[in-house]
């Protein structure tokens, strides 16, 4: 498939999990691809949460490739619980780079998209940014944050040619999940997790990519302002197991 021929696309997180997966499909579909992350073997070392940094990978992809057409912010980190045990150093910690960077890169990519009048932003989110989990609190929060963040730029550059959507994940089989359900004393959540996905399986992080390719695609021309939810149907509803005799 060559369907982002041309395009060139900068993505954040994009050492592992997610992001590396987009990285890789969007080259597969013929993109040039310029990776960002906190370390690891990418184009840029930067903290999203750092703007100078991040307007200097912005401009410096500018420069080298003449263009920015696709933004995926990928970067992201777990955290959160109870909000009365939270503490402030943790909260600014999920929120700055969740939501906070999220802004930061949008805002420095949107200056460049409007001057070209085109360009299509995907933010990742997370179901737990539609309804709440036990225990998300500044997770949850950010990625909320980052759904209304979106929906709130389709509507401010959809009339200059730029698109923004959001994907909402489920569980998907990256470092960041991982650490977490495998932690010790987590096989009860792991075990509730896994059986909410009505599909019987955590997600790929290639499965994300291949929404995120579509989404900067011209086959989602018309598609802005969009939480785009892929969950292997956990937000569907319950499944008391009624039926599964057959």
């Amino acid at each position: 498939m060559a369907q982002l021929d041309g395009r060139v696309a900068l993505v954040t997180g994009g050492g592992s999990g997610i992001g590396l997966a987009c990285t890789e499909r969007f080259r597969a579909d013929g993109a040039t691809v310029v990776t960002l992350d906190i370390a690891g073997d990418v184009d840029h070392v930067t903290d999203v949460r750092d703007e100078d940094g991040v307007r200097d990978a912005i401009t410096d992809t500018v420069q080298r490739h003449g263009s920015l057409d696709i933004v995926v912010n990928a970067a992201g980190v777990a955290g959160g619980g109870p909000v009365h045990m939270v503490p402030i150093e943790e909260w600014d910690r999920v929120i700055g780079i969740n939501l906070t960077g999220t802004f930061l890169v949008c805002k420095h990519a949107a200056e460049v998209m409007l001057a070209q009048r085109r360009g299509s932003i995907i933010n990742i989110s997370s179901i737990e940014g539609i309804e709440g989990t036990e225990g998300g609190s500044a997770y949850n929060a950010s990625k909320a944050g980052v759904i209304l963040l979106t929906k709130t730029m389709a509507i401010d550059y959809g009339l200059h040619g730029i698109r923004a959507n959001a994907i909402c994940p489920g569980g998907i089989n990256t470092p960041l999940l991982r650490d977490l359900i495998d932690a010790p004393g987590m096989e009860t959540y792991r075990s509730a997790m896994l059986g909410a996905h009505k599909m019987g399986r955590f997600g790929e992080p290639s499965e994300i990519a291949g929404v995120a390719a579509f989404l900067a695609s011209d086959d989602a021309s018309f598609v802005t302002g969009h939480a785009l939810v892929a969950d292997g149907g956990m937000t569907a509803g319950l499944r008391p197991g009624l039926f599964e005799t057959y």
